[in-house]
């Protein structure tokens, strides 16, 4: 009987020390996995922002970097507290005056407006992503100044202003011949693979355009205006958003129409402004003409009917390499492809423009191809005349014409 005893309560501190066992083993694999979880979490934020760890922490840290702040004071006096003689321009956000420091070091100093769309969120943008990033073809921040209802940004000063100041400008584009051309694609597309990947973040412009080009004293460019730009995490390839931000004109369709932005979209811009580079026209010049298309489509068209250096601007003259030409064309048509897939990435870009071993495949009908108001007039009395006809353009298709600028 006593031995029955002994053996029950020995069988009963065995089954409570089981029991205690697998609460104990369960509570420290909950542990476990409630660690693992922070930790991907983590790991994942990490990557995502790995140099700027968050809007508020990195302005944080560049708040706190005395080296990179202005005192509102420096500012004025640098610039004659903002004389209207020392106006360089003036942006979507704001104001660019001439400056220069007590060092005699020369700045442009953004000043943006207090009614402008880019608030505190575009300014914390555009300081922390310009203060990180660090190449050659970006402009580079020298500071900043947070004062009152003041937004300052200090920039090094670029001589040439921007690109479309001289390109577009008869006289002025004389100066750009071929050669400082080819110049300006190779370094613009070395700026956006720097942006793209080669930086430790992934950066989307969104809203490259030849105004935001800035050329300096030897006409290299430099890409410039941040306060749109977008990162992305390492493994992140594309994004959506309801606010459409940009240039109509310089947009991919897929951003325009139904907001989706990637490298991609970055990569159309680049195009549209390889083709005004080559052309020495503006995107909009021809529906502005009434001429029912743009640019690509215009390119496109003497591309199709093996006529191409007839887009080729006349102010270049004779001096060119046509092999350099007939490859920033075929590359530009690449890059305004409709589908984001058909586009080339920046890397590619780079690669066909510094290697003629590369075969580049054929471009198709770009996005946004559009007949001259001519053509589609013959097309409607052939299709008139026909007992097959095509359907013709409706009203919504020939609205996403509405998406450029008159």
């Amino acid at each position: 009987m006593l031995l029955t005893n002994g053996c029950t309560y020995v069988g009963k501190r065995n089954n409570t020390t089981v029991i205690i066992v697998a609460v104990a083993v369960a509570v420290g694999v909950g542990v476990v996995l409630l660690f693992l979880a922070r930790f991907i979490k983590w790991r994942k934020a990490t990557k995502t922002y790995e140099v700027v760890q968050g809007y508020q922490s990195g302005l944080s840290d560049i708040t706190n970097a005395e080296s990179l702040q202005y005192d509102l004071a420096t500012i004025k006096a640098a610039t004659d507290n903002f004389s209207h003689q020392n106006k360089l321009g003036e942006g979507g956000f704001g104001e660019v005056f001439l400056g220069r420091l007590p060092n005699g070091l020369q700045i442009a100093m953004k000043r943006l407006s207090q009614g402008s769309g880019q608030g505190a969120e575009e300014f914390k943008n555009e300081v922390i992503l310009v203060a990180k990033l660090q190449h050659r073809n970006l402009v580079r921040l020298l500071g900043f100044c947070l004062e009152g209802e003041e937004k300052l940004l200090v920039y090094e000063f670029v001589p040439n202003k921007s690109l479309d100041y001289i390109l577009f400008d008869p006289k002025k584009s004389r100066q750009l011949d071929w050669s400082r051309r080819y110049k300006i694609v190779h370094g613009i597309a070395r700026g956006l693979l720097y942006l793209h990947g080669e930086s430790q973040l992934r950066i989307i412009h969104r809203d490259l355009k030849v105004s935001n080009i800035l050329l300096d004293g030897e006409m290299n460019p430099k890409i410039a205006d941040f306060g749109m730009a977008r990162i992305f995490g390492v493994d992140q390839t594309q994004a959506n958003t309801n606010k459409i931000v940009g240039t109509y004109g310089y947009m991919a369709p897929e951003y325009g129409m139904h907001g989706q932005f990637s490298v991609k979209s970055d990569v159309y811009s680049f195009g549209v402004l390889l083709l005004e580079l080559i052309s020495g026209k503006r995107n909009s010049f021809f529906y502005q003409a009434d001429e029912g298309e743009v640019l690509a489509s215009y390119a496109w068209k003497n591309w199709r009917d093996n006529m191409p250096l007839e887009v080729l601007d006349p102010a270049i003259g004779d001096s060119y390499s046509r092999n350099e030409v007939l490859r920033c064309l075929h590359i530009g048509l690449l890059c305004v492809q409709e589908d984001p897939v058909d586009r080339p990435t920046m890397a590619n870009i780079v690669l066909m423009l510094n290697s003629y071993s590369v075969t580049l495949v054929l471009p198709q009908q770009p996005a946004f191809f559009l007949q001259s108001r001519t053509e589609r007039q013959m097309k409607q009395l052939e299709s008139d005349q026909s007992t097959n006809r095509s359907m013709p353009l409706s009203t919504n298709e020939m609205s996403v014409t509405e998406i450029y600028p008159r």
